[in-house]
């Protein structure tokens, strides 16, 4: 081996050394905990199954998103409903499946296209099993300040106060 490339080996050696050390200096000193997954729900497997196929059958799969990661190059842009029973409740969802043209309860900011449907045509219990389990889908608390407080600093540019 060259006297160069002895040196460039060594400085290889010596970077990944301080890089590893640096990593695990980092891991050892790292005190707060992973607060685990935010969403959660409260429905019943019986609820959470019939829901489901409602939820399939209507079509809703192919706008939302629900327990999964969004691939946004893929889909449109329509919110996950992960959370929806921490915004909004029972009775509220229910009022916005059974409306004839939910745009009047919550305007859209999509294109026309890609407009909630209604849903008005789903028999009277398939709206409320599927407001039911809607208002199941909750958020823990830590998560929810975090999206406040990210949203109001996205919107405002200040630091958010509570």
């Amino acid at each position: 081996m060259k006297r160069g490339e002895k040196y460039i080996l060594v400085a290889i050696a010596l970077v990944v050394l301080i890089l590893g050390a640096r990593n695990f200096i980092t891991l050892e000193t790292q005190s707060q905990s992973d607060p685990g997954i935010p969403f959660y729900t409260t429905a019943s497997p019986e609820l959470m199954e019939h829901a489901s196929a409602i939820y399939k059958e209507a079509g809703c799969k192919s706008c939302h998103s629900l327990w999964t990661v969004r691939n946004v190059m893929e889909s449109v842009p329509a919110p996950a409903l992960d959370g929806i029973g921490s915004i909004r409740n029972e009775e509220w969802i229910y009022q916005y499946l059974s409306s004839p043209n939910p745009q009047n309860i919550l305007p859209s900011r999509l294109k026309a296209e890609y407009s909630m449907p209604s849903y008005s045509y789903l028999s009277d219990a398939d709206r409320h099993t599927l407001a039911q389990y809607l208002a199941s889908l909750k958020v823990k608390d830590w998560y929810k300040q975090e999206n406040i407080k990210a949203e109001y600093e996205k919107l405002t540019g200040k630091e958010y106060k509570p």
